[in-house]
C-alpha cells in the first residue's frame, strides 16, 4: 500500500483506495509465509474479507515475506488487527525489513502493537516506512 501523504490511523484502506488517497501494490509482489494451517494461508491473508486470516502453524518467528520483482518504494504498510477475535494470536510486534534478497534484510522499522491494540481492540494499523 503506498500513500502520497499521511494516512489517518484506523482509516479503511479500501475506502482510501477508491478515493485515490492510496494505491494497493501488494498484487505486484510474490507473497510467502513461514508456515500456515490448511485454509489459512496467503489467499486468506490477502483477500478483502475481514473474517478470514492467516494462521501460522510452526515455531516463532512467524514471517510474512513480500518480494517485489523489481525495486519498489513502499511508503506505508497497512495491517488489520482484531484483538477481540485473535487475543493471544494478535502480534505484539511487527518488524519491517528490506533488502535485495532474503539473506541481506535489514530492519528499518519495529513497532510494538500490544499497547495500541489494548486501547482500540479492532483497528487498521498504518506503518510509515
Amino acid at each position: 500500500m503506498t500513500t502520497p501523504n499521511k494516512t489517518p490511523p484506523g482509516a479503511d484502506p479500501k475506502q482510501l483506495e477508491r478515493t485515490g488517497t492510496v494505491r494497493e501494490i501488494g498484487s505486484q509482489a510474490v507473497w510467502s509465509l513461514s508456515s500456515c494451517k490448511p485454509g489459512f494461508g496467503v489467499d486468506q491473508l490477502r483477500d478483502d474479507n475481514l473474517e478470514t486470516y492467516w494462521q501460522s502453524d510452526g515455531s516463532q518467528p512467524h514471517l510474512v515475506n513480500i518480494q517485489f520483482r523489481r525495486k519498489t518504494t513502499v511508503k506505508t504498510l497497512c495491517i488489520y488487527a482484531d484483538y477481540k477475535s485473535d487475543e493471544s494470536y494478535t502480534p505484539s510486534k511487527i518488524s519491517v525489513r528490506v533488502g535485495n534478497n532474503f539473506h541481506n534484510l535489514q530492519e528499518i522499522r519495529m513497532s510494538l502493537l500490544a499497547f495500541y491494540l489494548c486501547i482500540k481492540s479492532v483497528a487498521w494499523l498504518w506503518e510509515s516506512t
